[in-house]
This record gives C-alpha cells, sequence and structure tokens, in this order.
C-alpha cells in the first residue's frame, strides 16, 4: 500500500507523513500548486516544511510502485 511506503519514507527522515506525501506532490508534473487545506498554523508550517523535502527519483518510484489509478467518476 502506499501509505506503508510514506510511512516508511517518513521515519527515514524523520519527519510526518504529510511532509513526504506533499513533498511527492510538489515533485510531480504538472502539478504545480497543490491546494492544502489548513484550519491550524501547525498545518501550514507542515506544509512549508515539505518545501525542503527533495525525493530522489528512486525514491519518488518506491512511493508510486504500488499506486493504483482509478477512472475519475462524477458529473461530465
Amino acid at each position: 500500500m502506499v501509505v506503508e511506503r510514506v510511512t516508511f519514507m517518513a521515519e527515514k527522515y524523520g519527519i510526518p507523513r504529510t511532509q513526504i506525501a506533499l513533498a511527492w506532490l510538489l515533485q510531480k508534473e504538472p502539478v504545480t500548486a497543490p491546494i492544502i487545506g489548513a484550519t491550524k498554523i501547525s498545518h501550514l508550517e507542515g506544509a512549508v516544511g515539505a518545501l525542503s523535502v527533495k525525493l530522489t527519483a528512486e525514491e519518488i518510484a518506491f512511493l508510486k510502485e504500488p499506486y493504483v489509478p482509478h477512472s475519475v467518476v462524477g458529473h461530465n
């Protein structure tokens, strides 16, 4: 599962899983600005901390490997 790999990477870096997940998104193309829902200052601080996390190509592949894309559903 992806969450297990995110947890592994977070433990490796000694940071929260949310920072690994956001760092992963920030390094994906064409994502340029993920929308975060910060309701507390600590959430915003954690998101800012993700900006300094630089995952290697191998780490990104490690996180991505178990991911299975799903079809978009809903309104057309």
